[in-house]
């Protein structure tokens, strides 16, 4: 059994106040017992305007925003999610939301780049979006095995395609990671009912990790960082502000859950 910390922000344009930010948690976490931190998605950047994505992006495998991450990993001695940076792609006018994963020694292990892009009009509100004009949608998905055990990674818009996790089920998921940035809006009424969804249909661990409250560009993040078991429930919760939660993630529990109410063994995918 390992611990998992999970941390809220709310990131504006400046990287460097960002990060100093990030820094100053991490040292808090340092005195407990996680061994894998999770980061928001644009936890270095909440820019004013998305072209600023694209200004910051940073080469895969290289950047300052990358090596801070690597640094603390190898500091601290701890994984860490950091979800999510900007990378280039061979677009020049696109990039990718990465979301990587370090070990303990700073090595990266693995890259996700985000799948689901979020391009919405909001209902009722003077609010949309429309990421896939500056992100390029990511093309793969997969598991690995990380010291909370075998482990998936998402982000965000993702929470709402199912199918998106029930994939990872063949690999033996046990527990998912969601880096967020939840508009309010769609959050305050849709946020929780889709995390424990999310945890209870695949019966795993759900570890999300958000950005919270207003933004400098306007934006307003719905924040409710959340650690949620296989049955549903919520472990621990930050409801707003800056800060981070932590929790055992218990893989015996899990497996016991999964044997007892054997669910995930019933699923039967019909063809037309």
């Amino acid at each position: 059994m390992s611990n998992i910390a999970t941390i809220q922000l709310n990131s504006g344009p400046n990287t460097q106040a960002n990060l100093l930010v990030v820094s100053d948690i991490f040292e808090q976490i340092s005195k407990s017992k996680a061994k894998v931190v999770v980061l928001p998605e644009n936890f270095s950047l909440m820019p004013e305007e998305d072209s600023e994505f694209l200004e910051k992006a940073e080469d895969d495998g290289q950047g300052n925003v990358q090596d801070f991450i690597r640094d603390l990993a190898s500091k601290y001695k701890v994984w860490v999610v950091a979800g999510t940076i900007p990378t280039k792609t061979n677009n020049p006018k696109k990039v990718n939301a990465t979301t990587y994963v370090y070990d303990d020694r700073g090595d990266t292990v693995y890259k996700y780049n985000k799948i689901h892009l979020f391009d919405v009009k909001l209902p009722d509100a003077d609010e949309s979006y429309n990421e896939s004009e500056t992100f390029e949608h990511g093309q793969v998905i997969k598991v690995i095995e990380t010291p909370i055990g075998i482990t998936g990674i998402g982000c965000c818009y993702d929470l709402r395609f199912p199918e998106l996790f029930r994939m990872q089920l063949k690999d033996g998921v046990e527990t998912f990671i969601l880096p967020a940035a939840f508009t309010e809006q769609t959050g305050r009424v849709h946020w929780e009912t889709l995390v424990k969804a999310r945890a209870i249909e695949n019966l795993c661990y759900l570890v999300t990790s958000c950005q919270d409250g207003y933004h400098i560009s306007g934006r307003q993040t719905h924040g409710n960082t959340m650690i949620v078991n296989p049955w549903g429930q919520v472990l621990k919760r930050l409801q707003s502000g800056n800060g981070f939660i932590e929790s055992e993630i218990n893989r015996k529990q899990l497996q016991s859950i999964r044997e007892k109410f054997p669910v995930l063994d019933h699923i039967r995918l019909l063809e037309k």
